[in-house]
C-alpha cells in the first residue's frame, strides 16, 4: 500500500552503570579499528567487487599470507601422515543426488544446465574424497586412510549475509577425510585434537572451547545410525578428556560434530575447526573396505578441518592481531628507506642482502620526506622500517623503527637482517 507509513528499525542497548557503557563504547571503537575490511584495504591485502559477490580478489600481500598458511598446514599434516589430494569443482547432478546433498543442501548450491545435464559446483569436498577412496580395493589394513585437500567450494549464501572474508560464497577449506573403522574413531579423534591444539597454539590462540552438536531436524540416515554415531563421538570425547557443551540440533545432515571455538584478542568467539563422525556417506556412495573375515564394510568417515575456510580464518587473524601479524606470517618483513638520494646505493645493497636471506623486503627510495614515508609504512603495518641516512651509510648501520614504537634503535645492517631472519622463521622450523 503506497499510503502505508515507512517503518525504521532502531536498536538500543541498556547498561546498569556508566563504567560498563564506557567499556562497551571502547569495545566498539577498538572493533572498528580492527575491522578486517578496513585493514585489508589499508594494507593492500584484498578487495571485493560487485561483479563477483562473495568472492575475493587477493592482492600479492594477502596471497602471501594465504600461501604461508597453506605451507604451514601442509607441514603439520605431513607429520600426521595425511595424503594431499585435489578433486573437481564441477560435478554432475546425479553425483549430488546419490550423496544426499541435492535433497538436504540444494538451496545453498550453484547449479546450471549444461546441454542435457544438470551440473553443480561443489559446496563441500567429501563426496569427491570418497571417489578417491573407491579407486582400487581397500583392506582393513589400509585404514585409517587420511586424505587432505585445500578444496575450493562454492555456496549460494544470501547476499545480505555476505560480510568481507567472514562470509563468502567462494572459499577454500583446509579439508580432510579420515576413512577408518569404528574401533579407530577414538584414536583418530585424539590425534586430531592434538594436531588442532598444536596449530592454534603456534598461531597464537589459547585453548579452544568445544561444542558437541548432535542430530539436526533435517538429516540423512536412521535414528539407529545416529545413535551409534553420537555414542561413538561421545566416547571419543570422554577418552580425550575434553570438556564439551551440548549444542542441540546443530550437527551436519550426515553426522554429529565437534565445533572448536576460539577467542580472539578482544574476547570475541569464532567457531573454526570441526570434527564430524559420519556413518552414512560411504555407504550411500558404495564405498567399502574388506574386513578380516573377507566381508565388505563401509568405512566410517571423519570429516575434519582446522581453519574451516582460509578466507574466514585470515579475516579472524587480521582482527585478532589488528594487522600486526607474527613476522613469519607477515607478507612484508621490512622496508629499507632512504632519507636522501645519497643513500640509494647503500639501501640497494641492504635490500639485496635481505632478499638473499629469503626475507620479504621493500626498497623505498621515493623523493618524499622521511616522516611521510615512516607514516605511510606504519599505516600499512610494515613490522620493521630500516631508515638509512649519511651517518648510517658511513657506519654500515641502520636505524630500526619497529611498528608501534616511536623510538629507533641503531644496529649494524648485518645484525639487523640476521635478527629479523631468526624472528621470521615459522613455528615448525623454530622447533
Amino acid at each position: 500500500d503506497a499510503k502505508r507509513p515507512m517503518l525504521q528499525r532502531i536498536y538500543g542497548t541498556v547498561w546498569p552503570d556508566k563504567k560498563q557503557l564506557k567499556e562497551y563504547l571502547n569495545f566498539l571503537e577498538e572493533a572498528e579499528k580492527r575491522d578486517h575490511r578496513k585493514l585489508g584495504k589499508e594494507m593492500g591485502l584484498f578487495h571485493f567487487q560487485e561483479e563477483a559477490p562473495g568472492a575475493v580478489f587477493w592482492h600479492s600481500k594477502g596471497w602471501a599470507i594465504y600461501t604461508k598458511l597453506q605451507e604451514y598446514i601442509r607441514f603439520k599434516l605431513d607429520q600426521y601422515d595425511y595424503c594431499e589430494t585435489q578433486t573437481p569443482q564441477l560435478l554432475d547432478k546425479s553425483f549430488w543426488v546419490q550423496s544426499g546433498h541435492w535433497d538436504k543442501f540444494r538451496e545453498n548450491m550453484f547449479f546450471f544446465q549444461d546441454h542435457e545435464n544438470t551440473r553443480a559446483l561443489k559446496p563441500m569436498s567429501c563426496p569427491g574424497a570418497v571417489q578417491i577412496f573407491k579407486q582400487g580395493i581397500k583392506s582393513y589394513r589400509d585404514l585409517p586412510l587420511r586424505l587432505s585437500e585445500f578444496g575450493c567450494c562454492h555456496r549460494n549464501e544470501p547476499s545480505g549475509s555476505l560480510h568481507g572474508l567472514m562470509r563468502v560464497r567462494a572459499m577454500t577449506q583446509d579439508d580432510a577425510h579420515i576413512f577408518c573403522t569404528e574401533e579407530q574413531i577414538i584414536e583418530e579423534t585424539e590425534k586430531f585434537c592434538r594436531l588442532l591444539n598444536e596449530v592454534y597454539q603456534e598461531i597464537g590462540f589459547a585453548q579452544p572451547r568445544v561444542k558437541f552438536s548432535d542430530r539436526p531436524e533435517k538429516r540423512s540416515g536412521s535414528d539407529a545410525i545416529w545413535d551409534k554415531a553420537e555414542t561413538s563421538l561421545m566416547k571419543a570425547v570422554q577418552s580425550c578428556g575434553l570438556e564439551v557443551e551440548m549444542n542441540p540440533g546443530e550437527g551436519a545432515f550426515y553426522g554429529p560434530k565437534l565445533e572448536f571455538v576460539l577467542k580472539d584478542a578482544m574476547g570475541r568467539e569464532w567457531q573454526l575447526g570441526t570434527l564430524q563422525v559420519d556413518f552414512i556417506l560411504a555407504e550411500r556412495l558404495d564405498a567399502y573396505y574388506i574386513t578380516p573375515d573377507g566381508q565388505k564394510q563401509p568405512p566410517v568417515i571423519l570429516h575434519r578441518a582446522l581453519f574451516g575456510s582460509l578466507e574466514r580464518f585470515i579475516g579472524v587473524l587480521i582482527e585478532h592481531y589488528a594487522g600486526k601479524f607474527p613476522l613469519w606470517l607477515n607478507p612484508v618483513h621490512c622496508v629499507i628507506t632512504t632519507i636522501t638520494d645519497d643513500q640509494i646505493d647503500y639501501a640497494q645493497m641492504i635490500y639485496t642482502q635481505a632478499k638473499s636471506k629469503g626475507l620479504k623486503a621493500i626498497l623505498d627510495t621515493r623523493n618524499e620526506k622521511i616522516t611521510y614515508k615512516i607514516r605511510d609504512h606504519s599505516l600499512k603495518k610494515i613490522p620493521y622500517i630500516f631508515v638509512v641516512g649519511n651517518q648510517e651509510k658511513n657506519d654500515h648501520t641502520v636505524a630500526i623503527r619497529k611498528l608501534g614504537s616511536k623510538q629507533s634503535v641503531s644496529l649494524s645492517y648485518a645484525q639487523a637482517l640476521e635478527d629479523i631472519f631468526q624472528e621470521s622463521r615459522p613455528p615448525y622450523i623454530q622447533k
